[in-house]
């Protein structure tokens, strides 16, 4: 009998030991599993924008470069990190200025555009993709674009200087074409080279999902670039006795960026549904439709629901959003909430008011207060 209990209790132990074993494993695949997701969530260049370098010189210690100690590059991008130092602070302006720019276009939407506390940026939310992620691909990669093309103008790059565009055939012949242009062909050229390495370093499967979002990605990227391209156009100065403009002179001009992201929200309006065919190419999930054009964003998932907080898909939900009562748009409470209705408060704003202009030459103004109403999903 007394045999027969120590089996018994050997096995238990046995048993228990194993036990313990496995959930040991459990637990670590978890932490692994975990710390795998912070690496996908921590690669982007988009984290340039986070902390920006002030100064290429940061870059260099005793001549060696510090491009591989930036998190978010690619191999790809280390190695034109190296190649371009000069470039990184104002491809981190670039990100910046998209960043910016996305949240001005989402700022009355249930998802806004956010950043997170991390240098994913954006978080796991942009692992889906919806149309939002090709928005912010498309923005992000036409403020890289519109900094570089500036810079140049600017004189602050070794490689590139003023625009070297052709004479626009309908200007004016008496008009001069010259001056220092934005030099949007570079910037295109180098914002294609840096943006588009993360995705041509990947090689995956033929008709994976992976490769359905290396092409999006790719084809946003592109519109984003195109879109600051086009909308350049032609600035001219007047020169003459008294202001005249007996002459003028003339040069390529970035367009406003926001006018960029006014084009770019307009095409995520419009975006094109896409699927892999047999063939492992993106085509139309409805044919019916026109094919999209180099200039359209296209996704290839559905949006997530982002009217309440979830971790697996990164939405932050609405809860805590300011609302519109009155509207009845998207930034109305009625649409933000997601008909979970909203609390209502009391705030005072202080504005300036009752500005006078005095000789010479400054405006000065008293401050204002009032008691407003406020109102916050729930």
């Amino acid at each position: 009998m007394g045999g027969g209990g120590e089996t018994v209790q050997r096995a238990v132990y046995s048993a228990l030991k194993s036990a313990m074993a496995w959930r040991y494993l459990l637990v670590t695949a978890t932490l692994l599993s975990g710390c795998k997701q912070v690496l996908v969530e921590a690669s982007s260049w988009w984290s340039l924008a986070m902390n920006p370098i002030q100064i290429p010189e940061v870059y260099i210690i005793g001549a060696q470069p510090l491009c591989s100690q930036l998190a978010g590059l690619s191999q790809g991008q280390k190695k034109l990190c190296q190649l371009y130092r000069d470039h990184m602070q104002y491809i981190g302006e670039g990100a910046k200025t998209g960043i910016k720019e996305c949240q001005h276009q989402f700022r009355h939407r249930r998802w806004n555009c956010s950043t997170v506390d991390n240098t994913s940026v954006f978080g796991r939310v942009m692992q889906i993709g919806s149309r939002e992620t090709a928005f912010t691909y498309g923005i992000s990669a036409a403020g890289v674009v519109h900094a570089i093309s500036r810079a140049c103008r600017e004189g602050e790059l070794a490689t590139c200087g003023c625009s070297r565009a052709a004479r626009p055939k309908d200007l004016p012949r008496d008009w001069l074409w010259g001056g220092c242009g934005d030099n949007v062909e570079y910037g295109y050229r180098f914002a294609k080279e840096f943006v588009d390495a993360r995705e041509r370093e990947k090689i995956y499967q033929k008709g994976t999902y992976d490769s359905a979002r290396t092409f999006m990605n790719l084809h946003n990227n592109e519109a984003g670039r195109r879109m600051v391209y086009n909308l350049a156009d032609v600035a001219c100065k007047c020169h003459g006795v008294s202001g005249s403009c007996s002459l003028k002179t003339c040069w390529l001009q970035l367009a406003d960026f926001r006018k960029v992201g006014d084009a770019l929200k307009e095409k995520y309006d419009s975006a094109t549904a896409m699927r892999l065919n047999g063939r492992g190419k993106l085509v139309q999930v409805n044919s019916r439709f026109n094919p999209p054009t180099t200039l359209d964003l296209v996704y290839v998932d559905q949006s997530p629901d982002y009217c309440v907080r979830n971790e697996s898909t990164g939405s932050l939900g609405t809860q805590g959003r300011l609302c519109n009562k009155t509207s009845e748009g998207m930034d109305g409470c009625a649409l933000m909430c997601c008909g979970r209705g909203y609390d209502q408060f009391k705030t005072v704003r202080t504005e300036r008011c009752h500005c006078k202009f005095h000789w010479c030459c400054y405006v000065k103004c008293k401050k204002c207060t009032e008691v407003v109403d406020q109102f916050v999903c729930k």
